[in-house]
């Protein structure tokens, strides 16, 4: 299903990289204490003799994004045999002890940063061909000649992305956390802003829909790359599955291509696919491009379309037990009917404006009636009175989701929004969120039910811990109460620059400047 003119469009638009070199900040020493990591300096790298087993641990100061270079040189005898390198790159401490062999998690184990190479000749110079993603750089010596020591020298690292911070709108505001949170978020975007809008430059390294909505709002606000959230957008578009669904990820390359495989085969998710309408309606009111509208329009309506098929007769969604059916957050206890509800919702009113724009009177009636059909069922069926929320699925779950969902789609407005949500943390039994992409759409929903002060207060305590866990950028996933969690079977896949989490810089600059 390849829309070729919208796929030439995309290739058009994507950008070439700016490079930046960066060089080493200092040279230090890590100790393991408990859970807790001590970072000491060390002397330079650069007047160190190593041999073998002997290790150097680089600190470039902040997180990077690029290509490691350097020269080796040799101290003793004549050079007379390779000298056996590893390099483990990682973008927090906790990563440099763990072994990449001992790593069992489901996830490809071909994530991990870590690389071996033989260097023939000394003294040389020695570029990684690899991108790598990592604020640190451990360099081991598995094995040299007895005759000579090793000296490396002159390390930089060529740091890439499409972003440029000359073109960075400053931020105005005199609370130092707030300049914090900020920077932070900054960092995280510009990190996974490349060729496309990446979802993690450590992994996975592709264009997924639901971290490019939350990309394209922070750039709206920041870099105002508004080319690349276009090309980005035709590319979704451009590249749907065999069904005309939006697939949930897009790879780039060896050439463009709908990962068909994700979720389980099913190659998308529910909210995933209708946040094309999103992400048109969003980008339209950044810059009143006509020309895009009237060319993503046609893919907008056909989600709207295929989501549709799941409303039943009483205007509820139909769920299924499957996992990937819905992502909404990653969490398998979620049952997700409710917030796809609210996600519909909320979808249909950015449709109905695009409609309206656009001419297409019949759609925009269509859509209303729909949309009412959604709101009574979900006031009708989902409302519990006793429980004064909403509840989901047959088991009628409460969770943070299906409310946060449910403000943002309509469901219910003002001061009841306002309370709903100020008070459903605190219920028995009540499902939380687990990744900073529900968080930042609970933060949205306090922010439309006008509970700001609550939004920047949840917004600091979530986003304000990983900083006070050491984030140089946002991470993919965060448990305050386990910060080393990880969901792979190891942090050494973790992500810690990931995009969906780059969102504060989004609300701090829109609703707290």
């Amino acid at each position: 299903m390849k829309n070729q003119v919208l796929l030439d469009k995309a290739l058009a638009l994507l950008p070439k990289l700016h490079e930046t070199e960066v060089r080493v900040a200092r040279t230090v020493i890590m100790n393991k204490e408990d859970d807790s990591i001590r970072i000491l300096p060390d002397e330079d790298y650069n007047k160190k003799l190593l041999k073998k087993g002997d290790k150097i641990i680089l600190d470039f100061g902040n997180h990077q994004v690029g290509y490691i270079s350097m020269k080796l040189n040799s101290v003793g005898f004549h050079a007379d045999a390779p000298v056996w390198l590893k390099f483990h790159f990682a973008e927090q401490p906790v990563e440099l002890f763990e072994n990449g062999k001992d790593f069992e998690g489901w996830i490809s184990s071909s994530w991990i940063e870590e690389e071996e190479i033989h260097v023939d000749v000394i003294p040389s110079k020695v570029k990684l061909s690899r991108r790598y993603a990592f604020r640190y750089l451990e360099i081991e010596v598995l094995a040299i000649s007895n005759n000579y020591s090793l000296v490396v020298e002159d390390i930089t690292c060529t740091a890439v992305s499409s972003a440029d911070d000359r073109d960075l709108i400053p931020y105005d505001t005199t609370d130092e956390n707030k300049k914090q949170l900020d920077k932070i978020a900054i960092r995280t975007l510009h990190n996974c802003m490349q060729t496309v809008f990446e979802d993690g430059p450590k992994r996975d390294r592709r264009l997924w829909i639901g971290d490019l909505r939350i990309q394209a709002l922070a750039n709206y606000e920041t870099y105002k790359k508004n080319d690349l959230v276009k090309a980005c957008m035709y590319l979704f578009a451009a590249l749907p599955k065999s069904d005309e669904q939006i697939g949930a990820c897009v790879f780039l390359e060896p050439k463009p291509a709908v990962d068909d495989n994700v979720t389980d085969g099913q190659g998308t998710f529910f909210d995933y696919a209708l946040f094309i309408v999103s992400i048109l309606y969003d980008y339209y009111r950044e810059t009143d491009d006509r020309e895009a509208l009237e060319d993503i329009w046609a893919c907008a309506k056909k989600q709207i379309e295929i989501a549709a098929r799941r409303v039943g007769e009483d205007g509820l969604i139909k769920g299924e037990d499957v996992f990937g059916w819905c992502f909404i957050d990653w969490n398998i206890s979620l049952d997700k009917q409710a917030s796809a509800q609210g996600v519909l919702m909320y979808v249909l009113n950015q449709a109905i404006y695009l409609a309206s724009e656009i001419g297409d009177s019949e759609i925009e009636e269509e859509y209303r009636e729909l949309y009412d059909k959604l709101y009574t069922a979900a006031n009708r069926y989902l409302w519990d009175e006793e429980e004064c929320c909403y509840v989901s699925g047959k088991d009628r779950q409460i969770s943070i989701a299906s409310q946060a969902w449910l403000v943002l789609g309509g469901a219910i407005e003002g001061i009841y929004a306002k309370k709903l949500l100020e008070s459903i943390e605190f219920k028995e039994n009540v499902q939380g969120m687990v990744s900073p992409y529900m968080y930042h759409h609970y933060v949205d929903a306090l922010i439309q039910s006008d509970a700001k002060d609550l939004a920047l207060e949840k917004m600091t305590e979530y986003w304000g811990d990983m900083l006070n866990q050491g984030a140089d950028t946002f991470f993919e996933l965060y448990n305050p109460m386990n910060p080393n969690e990880s969901p792979y079977g190891g942090t050494i896949v973790n992500s810690y620059c990931h995009a969906w989490s780059c969102g504060p810089t989004y609300f701090l600059r829109k609703y707290f400047n």
